[in-house]
């Protein structure tokens, strides 16, 4: 399998180089030449390991064995993703079992994993680099913690994460380093670009991306899609995905599972404030801006990087991804009415990303699935603005030594030569 790069399908690229090049070489995102189509009438029957074995094997196989990938998956996904069917309408797939709670677990440990594997025998170490609105950070830092020949550099915006979430990716330590960053999530993002664009940085560092630019980041997130209809005690053949998106990732893996065969008719576009393809759905105009601060902060995106594999995927018009996704954007108020709503009528918490799933699932007055993409606990004091009691919410063993760890982030600013600089002397 070759994986082309979305601005030119004639520049094509080995796993290996896909996956460690982060960005293909003229800027443009990795796609695998061809999306198998796989044979599921057993889906019932499948675990989570067993989908992931199946749906990423044809995407990996030139490049591993499959006895080698199969000890991969396993200690990628000792967790699940349990679905919980709160009424006949409205389903969660809980994506936050792994070890950040985060449903970002799922393709960066998968993605340590396969770094780790592709490098193994090299001399010259790898340099991670991620930005992150949140959870990015702290799944990557885990993922990677410890990981021999490989050196991760998280960007975060400073001030614009949650307490948790910049304890989980500031306290890591040896080869985790977090830098605070005094600006918005696009800044941080900007700053991965520019390096992978610098000739002369990458001809001193071996860099690659861990955002889910990188290919590696994207393929295992189809699983999960599987993974929920496989635990519909009612069948469909035309289920409903609600998808909290900020960088588009999630959703993008979505439309590749349901390109694999997943009977899964349409997604919903579920932003925040952040609304620029929910506008781009109804004006067919695509248009960047800076990034607004919300409750919902790991949405906070102002240009998605995936909207470049969606409409690589789909077309470049609205009409193109209109039988595909349905676009609907929420205000912060909106979303701790939503928080209020579902603990009140079901006893059952949510954070405000998986919030704003809810609220276009119930817009669009239709049955179907929504995506929780991070733990409740992660957001108590968001959701104590809802007028909620919070004691309820068990603190997960993940968390319970965290916040007495010693943060060690780094300040810097939203400057690429400053970055640079700091890169070249790691």
């Amino acid at each position: 399998m070759k994986y082309y790069s979305t601005r030119d399908k004639n520049l094509r690229s080995p796993l290996k180089e896909a996956v460690l090049s982060g960005l293909a070489p003229d800027g443009g995102l990795f796609m695998p030449e061809e999306i198998p189509i796989q044979p599921l009438p057993d889906l019932t029957e499948k675990s989570l390991l067993e989908i992931a074995f199946q749906i990423g094997l044809p995407f990996i196989c030139e490049d591993i064995s499959e006895s080698a990938y199969g000890d991969m998956i396993e200690r990628v996904f000792p967790f699940d993703a349990p679905l919980v069917e709160l009424d006949s309408n409205l389903s969660v797939l809980e994506l936050f079992h792994g070890p950040t709670l985060a449903f970002k677990d799922f393709g960066a440990r998968f993605m340590a994993e396969l770094m780790s594997y592709l490098i193994r025998g090299d001399d010259s170490p790898l340099t991670v680099l991620a930005a992150t609105s949140g959870d990015t950070g702290s799944a990557v830092a885990h993922g990677f913690l410890g990981a021999p020949n490989i050196n991760v550099v998280l960007l975060y915006p400073s001030g614009r994460v949650s307490t948790l979430q910049e304890k989980q990716l500031t306290t890591c330590g040896k080869n985790i380093t977090a830098l605070s960053v005094e600006g918005s999530f696009d800044d941080c993002q900007r700053l991965v670009k520019e390096a992978f664009l610098n000739t002369e940085l990458r001809k001193s560092k071996r860099l690659t991306s861990a955002n889910s630019i990188n290919i590696a980041r994207l393929l295992p997130q189809s699983f999960y899609y599987f993974r929920a209809l496989a635990q519909l005690k009612k069948r469909s053949d035309s289920a409903v995905f609600s998808v909290p998106s900020g960088n588009f990732g999630n959703l993008t893996a979505g439309i590749l599972a349901k390109k694999m065969g997943a009977p899964i008719s349409r997604f919903l576009a579920a932003t925040n404030q952040n609304k620029i393809v929910p506008e781009f759905l109804r004006t067919d105009l695509y248009t960047p801006a800076p990034s607004i601060p919300t409750l919902s902060n790991a949405m906070d995106v102002g240009n998605p990087s995936n909207f470049e594999r969606l409409t690589d995927l789909l077309g470049d018009t609205a009409k193109d991804f209109a039988p595909w996704i349905t676009g609907h954007f929420f205000s912060d108020e909106e979303t701790l009415g939503a928080i209020r709503e579902i603990q009140e009528r079901y006893e059952y918490s949510l954070c405000p990303h998986t919030a704003v799933g809810a609220l276009a699932l119930a817009r669009e007055q239709t049955p179907g699935i929504v995506l929780a993409t991070a733990h409740p606990i992660k957001f108590t004091e968001e959701i104590s603005r809802a007028g909620l009691d919070t004691s309820h919410i068990k603190m997960p063993e993940q968390l319970k030594d965290i916040l007495n760890k010693e943060s060690t982030a780094i300040s810097m600013p939203a400057d690429k030569s400053a970055f640079f600089e700091f890169l070249s002397e790691l």
